[in-house]
């Protein structure tokens, strides 16, 4: 299988020089990533919420060593929402953030990344959107879910990603929906252990139909993140047998990956969230996006071949 030998070159400083380097690169990158500031991204913003979809942003950037590094990220959040108040978009557009950007690995982690994300969900709330906590590897789960139950004291919409490949996902899920929580379901894109998380594909298709199935049935909001066709007609009849409205639930998926399906499942009266990432530091997004899926892998080598 690519997608672990790609997620360890995900890691790789010598693998980042590489494919930093080849010419093709920015061409490929920005099919995932179309852009590098707030001022880039706002048209893409406008675009896609005239089409009837919804957005949720991502700046992308893990590699935090200091405290103030964390806080610039925080800022670069706080500049994306200001930005989102003058477009009065605040009700399409929500943040998706990783703790690990503010702050959650250092020396006082857990509380270093509290602090800095509350002041976003805070003005996230006061535009009238919301914040989602993206899930990381398996060791940082347990802080981010401590860190989502905190700031839903005072901002319940506040939501979480949970990955279906992990083997304590349903427990997870299972907590979750009793909540009454908005939950991003994805398959996961980390490379994990066997002791933790299913390997094979069809293990994680199955634990991804079980893990979706507790989310419809319970009390909270969930949010379908896969660009599979059967997952997503899954879901659709997941939805219907629990008695969902449309509005109950949505789709999302990636900027960059099946725009006509995101297009398709708006027309039909979906509600369909556009993940979409901005920022310099894209490298492990990217890496990531090529693990996920082979079609990403042989875009990528294909524009190498044509274009080097």
């Amino acid at each position: 299988m690519l997608g672990p030998v790609i997620l360890a070159a995900s890691r790789s400083d010598r693998m980042r020089r590489l494919i930093s380097a080849a010419p093709v690169t920015k061409q490929v990158v920005d099919r995932f990533i179309p852009g590098e500031t707030v001022d880039d991204i706002v048209p893409i913003i406008e675009e896609r919420t005239a089409q009837g979809l919804e957005l949720t942003m991502d700046v992308v950037g893990e590699d935090i060593t200091t405290p103030d590094e964390a806080r610039a990220a925080r800022d670069a959040y706080l500049a994306l929402i200001d930005r989102l108040a003058e477009l009065t978009l605040g009700d399409r557009v929500e943040m998706s953030v990783k703790l690990s950007m503010f702050g959650q690995a250092l020396e006082g982690g857990h509380e270093l990344a509290l602090a800095n994300v509350r002041p976003v969900v805070e003005a996230a709330a006061a535009i009238g959107t919301t914040v989602t906590l993206d899930a990381e590897d398996h060791t940082t789960l347990d802080s981010m879910f401590a860190i989502h139950e905190e700031l839903r004291k005072d901002f319940p919409q506040t939501g979480c990603v949970i990955q279906a490949y992990l083997f304590r996902t349903e427990a997870d899920a299972r907590r979750l929906a009793a909540s009454g929580s908005r939950v991003r379901l994805v398959k996961g894109a980390y490379k994990e252990p066997a002791e933790v998380a299913y390997q094979q594909k069809h293990e994680i298709d199955k634990a991804y139909v079980r893990v979706l199935r507790i989310l419809m049935e319970g009390e909270g909001y969930p949010m379908i993140g896969s660009h599979d066709p059967r997952l997503i007609s899954i879901a659709q009849e997941l939805a219907r047998r629990a008695g969902r409205k449309p509005d109950e639930y949505e789709f999302q998926m990636l900027y960059g990956i099946r725009g006509d399906e995101h297009l398709r499942l708006a027309a039909e009266g979906h509600r369909m969230r556009v993940y979409t990432a901005y920022g310099t530091d894209w490298y492990g997004y990217f890496m990531r996006r090529l693990a996920e899926k082979p079609a990403n892998l042989r875009f990528f080598l294909r524009s190498m071949v044509s274009k080097g």
